[in-house]
């Protein structure tokens, strides 16, 4: 029998993550995935050809190119250049396994058009997105939030962060309908209206860090892996067999073996590995989870580039719940993604995808959103949540930290390494 502290089912990105990081804080590790590949759910599919199979839709014709030439990520999200994500990769150093491009654009829908989003000064005067009064309001409101800090009470300018309501911060300046909406959508990247009467606090850290991610690179504040997803979960598992974590995949999970309520091994196509704690995918663990919502999610295959984007290569659309009167957010390859909210998803997202027209080829899932029920320190079991809607990784990373927090009760610091402190980036 094989001793480790730490056994991680799944090689999904937060699992593979958690597995660097325990791996490079001295932990003996042993990651085990049912799966011939990394990435789990949010894996990369080439060639294209297995996506085609995977949906169960018939073999693409040779318009569609070379298929091992294609990368399809399964649930793509952006990096914010400044966000929760890229601090990980940089402490960690697994920067040094990737490339990145800068995102082209971000763009939002109103009133049945698609409008890109102010990255420049000149870009905003010349944006109809918002009238010149509004675009005033705004301003004061963005100097605001970056010259905010919570440290500091002198630039709270008589707002209370943690009870002023964010309707009230911007009834204090003055903002209209549409000023709201751009704000809340495109900059602070909220996906419902629930924010509205929470403290402001937190959609002024949102509009700062967006503010931020743009300052690097001038053109966009998003960023993302040249060669897919995909390769974010190999990364960390480089670093973990650095520091002598062992992998296991294509290998099934006969039983996890509890003793008092508690985790003491796993055991696997007969043999029994003994462990510590437990962290895994929830597909591993469906007695000790609970479905709270469902995600639909449709990749469409284009052969032109997306309508009044410039003809970015590259971009983001972001269509406000309230133009379409919605409680929630919703190449050539395009994904379309939503929180399901009625029985018949795929027309939730019919807006979106008649924005993307004419369609080559699309493929439909609709996934369920588990969430542990219990916090896992009494039974030292430690369940990720499933990936919500959202196109950044802002709230991955809150869950990845969370989870760090209950298994070695300590914080996650993201000091990034001397060594390495920039990223590759291909902005061309």
């Amino acid at each position: 029998m094989q001793e480790y502290d730490i056994i991680v089912l799944g090689t999904g990105l937060k699992e593979c993550i958690l597995t660097g990081l325990m791996s490079q804080s001295g932990k003996k590790v042993l990651h085990i995935d049912k799966n011939p590949y990394y990435g789990g759910e949010s894996a990369s599919i080439s060639p294209l050809e297995k996506l085609y199979k995977k949906f169960k839709v018939r073999c693409p014709s040779n318009s569609m190119g070379r298929g091992k030439e294609w990368n399809v990520d399964l649930i793509p999200k952006f990096f914010l250049a400044n966000g929760q994500l890229v601090k990980i990769l940089l402490h960690t150093e697994v920067t040094r396994y990737l490339d990145f491009r800068v995102v082209d654009g971000s763009y939002i829908y109103k009133a049945g058009k698609v409008h890109k989003v102010p990255a420049t000064e000149e870009e905003a005067q010349a944006s109809d997105l918002l009238g010149m009064f509004d675009k005033r309001r705004f301003k004061k409101l963005l100097l605001f939030a970056l010259n905010f800090d919570v440290k500091h009470p002198r630039t709270y300018q008589d707002v209370n962060p943690d009870k002023t309501t964010t309707r009230e911060l911007f009834t204090r300046f003055d903002l209209g309908q549409d000023v709201m909406e751009f704000t809340a959508h495109a900059i602070a990247l909220h996906s419902t209206e629930s924010y509205l009467d929470q403290p402001c606090v937190e959609t002024i850290r949102r509009i700062r860090l967006y503010s931020e991610s743009l300052g690097r690179h001038s053109t966009s504040p998003y960023i993302y892996p040249v060669y897919g997803l995909g390769e974010l979960p190999q990364g960390f598992a480089r670093l973990s067999a650095e520091y002598g974590g062992t992998f296991l995949l294509n290998r099934t999970v006969d039983e996890i073996v509890m003793e008092n309520g508690k985790v003491t091994a796993v055991k696997s196509e007969g043999k029994l590995f003994q462990c510590k704690q437990l962290i895994c995918d929830p597909i591993y663990v469906p007695n000790r989870v609970k479905k709270v919502g469902r995600v639909i999610r449709v990749i469409c295959l284009l052969n032109h580039p997306v309508k009044n984007t410039h003809e970015a290569k590259s971009c983001q659309i972001i269509i406000p719940q309230a133009q379409l009167n919605r409680k929630s957010d919703g190449m050539y390859i395009a994904t379309v993604s939503t929180t399901v909210e009625t029985n018949n998803p795929e027309k939730e997202v019919q807006h979106a995808l008649e924005l993307l027209e004419p369609i080559m080829q699309k493929f439909v899932s609709v996934s369920n959103q588990f969430v542990p029920y219990e916090d896992g320190k009494k039974s030292q079991i430690f369940v990720s949540r499933s990936y919500d809607a959202t196109d950044h990784f802002e709230t991955e990373c809150e869950d990845i930290k969370d989870m760090y927090h209950r298994i070695t009760g300590a914080e996650l610091c993201l000091a990034a390494s001397e060594r390495h402190q920039s990223y590759n980036s291909d902005e061309d």
